[in-house]
């Protein structure tokens, strides 16, 4: 049994952590370090709970990209921040602590990885896509990734903790399938397909009017595919669709043409990693390590860490 490669949605955890954690928590001079804590935590858990061999956080270098806001100007434009055009909406004390996550992500010796103008979302999707030797393991607070499941070439299962670590779920086809009425086979690419029919108000998706996600579902098993579906509705000869369906569907028409871009994971961004993705068993940097919990009073969750890096019995890479 090959050790995982392990994925995570870096921005997705350390805002759940930022909320999770008391802000109450800070560091000597009175700075909140709750998301730090929170996130070296996590990293724990999955260093002893999923013994990656490999691991690598994956950053958003741009969380809302040219391409998508240009494919759908709606696509999370709730959430840019009033004061600075583009800038996303982040809580005033969560962003000073997301330089000491990175910091301590490089003390430690744990790879990051990002794409100039793309999200995270799409370096996890290239790095599975990239992936042929080991199973990979998302651990992710966000549903739109359930797309990239798949069983080959390579198993690819995301960790779901968007109700918390105690209630993490393993989702791979066979769950998305069950969960969403989908078909088994090729279960991720058709979640992206219903995403796209049901929208998503939380990153300003509106969907087609008058589809639900039951709707959706059943339609992308129906039809196979959302590219099939959509030809069957610019096809007068194509019975299969009721009347009702299709005027949805074609009054939505130039939803449905800019959305799947907005919606699928870009699976060739130009993806660079800025180390070698092998979980280490020592910190790569101990002084710095021990200055970071030392400055940010950091002591039980960087513990933690680093002894879930020196305990973890994981498997050998075959």
């Amino acid at each position: 049994m090959r050790a995982p490669l392990v994925l995570l949605d870096a921005a997705s955890l350390w805002f759940r952590a930022f909320y999770a954690v008391p802000e109450s928590l800070t560091s000597r001079d009175g700075v909140p370090v709750n998301a730090v804590r929170g996130f070296a935590d996590t990293l724990a858990r999955v260093l002893t709970e999923r013994r990656p061999g490999r691991l690598v956080a994956c950053l958003d270098a741009d969380w809302r990209p040219a391409f998508r806001v240009a494919a759908l100007p709606s696509y999370k434009a709730h959430r840019v921040a009033d004061e600075v055009e583009g800038a996303e909406e982040v809580p005033d004390t969560l962003t000073p602590q997301l330089p000491v996550i990175l910091d301590l992500l490089d003390a430690v010796g744990l790879a990051t990885a990002e794409a100039p103008g793309y999200e995270a979302d799409d370096v996890i999707g290239a790095l599975v896509a990239r992936e042929s030797t080991d199973p990979v393991e998302v651990v992710t607070g966000d549903r739109d990734l359930f797309q990239v499941v798949r069983d080959e070439p390579t198993p690819v299962r995301v960790v779901y903790v968007g109700r918390g670590w105690a209630k993490a779920e393993v989702v791979g086809p066979a769950e998305v399938a069950a969960r969403y009425a989908l078909p088994p086979e090729g279960a991720g690419p058709a979640y992206a397909d219903m995403a796209v029919l049901r929208g998503d108000p939380s990153d300003g998706l509106p969907g087609v009017p008058g589809i639900g996600e039951k709707t959706a579902a059943k339609l992308i098993t129906e039809f196979g595919s959302l590219t099939a579906l959509l030809a069957a509705a610019t096809n007068p000869e194509d019975t299969r669709l009721p009347a009702r369906v299709r005027a949805r569907l074609t009054a939505a028409a130039d939803y449905l043409a800019a959305a799947p871009a907005v919606v699928r994971v870009v699976t060739d961004a130009p993806v660079s990693v800025d180390r070698a993705d092998a979980v280490p068993a020592v910190p790569t940097d101990p002084e710095r390590v021990a200055g970071l919990r030392d400055r940010w009073a950091l002591g039980g969750p960087v513990d933690r860490l680093l002894a879930a890096l020196a305990s973890a019995e994981r498997p050998a890479q075959a």
